[in-house]
């Protein structure tokens, strides 16, 4: 999930941070990152708060694509 990495890099946190801010795990964030894993709606909105975005589904754009 490229809009996830590039929002964690801009705030130069490592994945370890993210899940530190996000209360998941590092495994999670890594899988999440590079399209392994889809996260569940809580965790999608625990990514989306820790990284301040309002819509979390933005973030799953890539993934899952319109139509």
């Amino acid at each position: 999930m490229k809009n996830l990495t590039q929002l964690r890099e801009g705030r130069g946190w490592s994945k370890s941070e993210l899940a530190r801010r996000a209360g998941l795990n590092q495994t999670t964030v890594s899988a999440v990152e590079i399209g392994r894993l889809i996260p569940y709606d809580t965790q999608l909105q625990k990514l989306a708060k820790a990284l301040g975005v309002s819509d979390p589904d933005s973030l799953l754009d890539e993934v899952l694509p319109n139509g």
